[in-house]
């Protein structure tokens, strides 16, 4: 999900920017000394002119889609744009996990901190991202690990059972699953310089 707000967070940004550079340089070539070299089918602007001018504007009212059709957009966009700074400010809390002791809680992320760090220290590892999810009572962990060259998944498992199940014991009233996906490092190609 954090990969797909990324995106989203970059294409709207690239997209604002284009339409702001493209503004920018319209206005700036249109209204210097620049405006004799533009195109013939770049729009010409008087100085101190409006893009629509009174006559325009009036021309455009009289049709009868005009009206509910900018209505209609600057209210989708006002209400996307809403969603979308709601979602950004959302984004950045992490659950807290209540323990079984009365008045502690646990974060997620310091969970998913010190999984990578006791998974890294597996002999045979070389790297591992970690994301905890929480579900009404279940505690689902999902590991992404990155093996040294000439290390099978066989070698690792066991260590990371055993992980499991001793991160399982100690929250008690949560169950874990544990979801695991194996990437192999290979040996670095030879390189001639």
């Amino acid at each position: 999900m954090q990969r797909a707000r990324t995106l989203l967070n970059r294409t709207v940004l690239a997209l604002v920017g284009l339409l702001l550079l493209l503004g920018g340089t319209g206005v700036a070539v249109t209204s210097t000394a620049e405006a004799s070299r533009v195109p013939a089918w770049w729009p010409q602007l008087a100085p101190h002119a409006a893009f629509l001018d009174t006559g325009d504007l009036a021309a455009l009212r009289t049709h009868g889609w005009w009206t509910p059709t900018v209505m209609a957009a600057s209210i989708a966009a006002t209400v996307l744009f809403a969603l979308w700074c709601a979602r950004q400010l959302r984004g950045g809390s992490r659950p807290l996990v209540p323990l079984s002791t009365p008045g502690s809680a646990l974060r997620t992320r310091a969970l998913e901190d010190a999984l990578t760090l006791q998974t890294v220290a597996i002999d045979g590892v070389g790297a591992c991202r970690t994301r905890v999810l929480t579900r009404n009572k279940h505690l689902d962990v999902r590991m992404r690990v990155w093996l040294r060259p000439d290390v099978t998944p066989t070698t690792v498992m066991p260590a990371l059972t055993a992980l499991a199940a001793r991160t399982e014991s100690t929250m008690p009233p949560y169950t874990l699953r544990t979801h695991v996906r194996f990437t192999a490092r290979t040996h670095g190609s030879p390189r001639v310089r």
